[in-house]
């Protein structure tokens, strides 16, 4: 499928009439842009803080200014609309502008991954046709190698700097905002196609799921290249918070962020959080004020979880792909869950959940009790840009886009990912969930985090090895940690092998486990 498929003929304000002869869309109507957010910021909250950036900060009136100024010195440098431009640089105020100032000026947003390599960096651009790419000035040597006209930012703001701001046009909500690509970790990456209507709606999504209003603070530890930050850059928009860029991960700056900022919001993978919740600082500084945080990426252990909560954060589990805009299922906090107790909690917190409030519907194919996930919604990706056989595995014949992910879901509705469908185990004839037992190898105190694949065994098939990742200060033997899963999950899914080292992660910080199991 190509991005010249995906518009529609109809414009703004048009009228879609069915066979039916309804209309389907009034001549009043507006666009569906995640672009409307700040527009909206700007004639409300003109003069609040819209962006932290170390030692400077902007205004949603000064924002606007820089976006739109951005945006013509773009249209200066020869773009047109539906160019890809590219974009690579950290958690800054240029990346955050970059998320309304490239589709403000036509073109489509192509955010890099800043911890790829320069051959990753160069297939990307080329595979996209991008006509431009903007870095950090400290990324210039990654830069270097693509084959397309490369722009630092301090010379993209001098130039910016003399021209009038742009003023936006209309616009197809339908057609291409972003292209997002996928960690490329079992073959070439591919290009996730996002339109302007699905950034829209999620990021009204994420803003209602996160609870975010004007006060809040929310602070960039999720990177804006992965998934376009799950949509955030628009929905802390939309709410008229505050913006506080993180251009590194690092757990020392993250606690002392909190504590500086009064932040109330953040998003980070449950690497991030283990970081955190065992870091030195940690219970050195307790917030007065309630801080959310929404999870993803891999199941969090109810360890973490449980660890997370007594350091007094307030943990939102979340669910989703590249292919779905970020999280498209979330694990909505019943008040009846808060008179359990800690490890109660946890355990339920642990689950994925169920579609967000603007998302299609969820359903388990396969198996009566064991399924794959599959969902459908505006919040799902156009498509693969230039890949159409790609595309048409994604989706069933109905219409349905399969995660790969295999679950269950409980008598309340929600759904508890079980494993990818690629990483279960079968020995001896039985199905071995990894995540059930990674989980329980990360319920050991000397444990940070935990990898589970598959062995091949001449008498079982295959056999649980486990790569294990201790804290600072851990210290457990092989035997007493099989011994530790063995007192709390079925004797014959315990690891046959532990292996202690670093944990391989692809450049989003996913665990590498093609690798592991190549080295099993």
């Amino acid at each position: 499928m190509s991005e010249k498929s995906l518009h529609a003929s109809s414009g703004p304000g048009s009228q879609l009439n069915g066979d039916d002869g309804l209309m389907r869309l009034g001549p009043a109507a507006s666009e569906m842009t995640p672009l409307a957010f700040l527009d909206r910021a700007t004639r409300i909250f003109a003069e609040r803080t819209a962006v932290i950036d170390g030692e400077r900060g902007l205004t949603y009136a000064e924002l606007d200014g820089e976006v739109r100024r951005l945006a013509a010195a773009l249209v200066e440098l020869g773009l047109r609309p539906g160019d890809r431009v590219a974009v690579l640089a950290p958690n800054t105020a240029l990346m955050l502008a970059a998320h309304y100032a490239v589709p403000l000026a036509g073109g489509v947003l192509l955010a890099l991954n800043t911890r790829l390599n320069a051959g990753e960096v160069q297939w990307i651009v080329g595979h996209a046709g991008a006509a431009l790419l903007i870095h950090d000035e400290a990324l210039g040597d990654l830069a270097a190698g693509a084959a397309v006209r490369t722009v630092a930012e301090p010379e993209l703001r001098a130039l910016a700097a003399g021209l009038d701001p742009l003023a936006r046009t209309p616009l197809d909500d339908l057609g291409l905002l972003a292209l997002n690509y996928t960690s490329g970790t079992t073959g070439r990456p591919k290009g996730v196609m996002y339109q302007h209507r699905g950034a829209y709606l999620q990021a009204m999504a994420m803003a209602y799921h996160a609870r975010l209003r004007p006060g809040s603070v929310y602070l960039w530890t999720l990177p804006m290249f992965h998934c376009n930050g799950w949509c955030f850059p628009w929905a802390v928009t939309a709410a008229g918070a505050t913006h506080v860029c993180l251009p590194q991960v690092d757990p020392v700056a993250i606690w002392q962020q909190l504590e500086r900022h009064r932040v109330t919001h953040f998003n980070a993978a449950p690497t991030v959080l283990s970081m955190l919740a065992w870091h030195e600082q940690a219970g050195a500084w307790t917030p007065e004020w309630p801080i959310e945080v929404g999870t993803g990426g891999a199941p969090p252990s109810p360890a973490l979880l449980e660890r997370m909560e007594e350091l007094g954060f307030v943990i939102r589990h979340l669910y989703g792909l590249t292919e779905t805009y970020g999280p498209i299922v979330v694990n909505d906090w019943q008040p009846e869950w808060d008179e359990l107790s800690i490890a109660g909690r946890a355990r339920l917190i642990a689950r994925q959940g169920n579609s967000n409030i603007l998302a299609g519907q969820l359903r388990l194919a396969g198996a009566a009790e064991l399924g794959e996930v599959q969902v459908r919604g505006n919040n799902v990706m156009l498509g693969y840009y230039e890949d159409a056989a790609a595309t048409a595995e994604a989706f069933t014949e109905d219409g349905w886009f399969r995660t790969g992910d295999l679950g269950v879901m409980d008598d309340d509705g929600y759904v508890e990912l079980r494993d990818r469908a690629k990483n279960v185990i079968i020995s001896g004839g039985e199905n071995i969930a990894s995540i059930e037992v990674e989980h329980a190898i990360a319920s050991h105190p000397a444990v940070l985090e935990a990898a589970v694949v598959a062995r091949p065994d001449p008498h079982w098939g295959e056999v649980p090895v486990a790569f294990v990742e201790l804290k600072p200060d851990g210290k457990v033997t092989d035997e007493e940690l099989i011994d530790h899963v063995r007192d709390r999950i079925a004797r014959f899914k315990a690891p046959k092998r532990v292996i202690f080292g670093q944990l391989p992660r692809t450049a989003t910080g996913k665990v590498q486990k093609f690798e592991l199991r190549e080295s099993t």
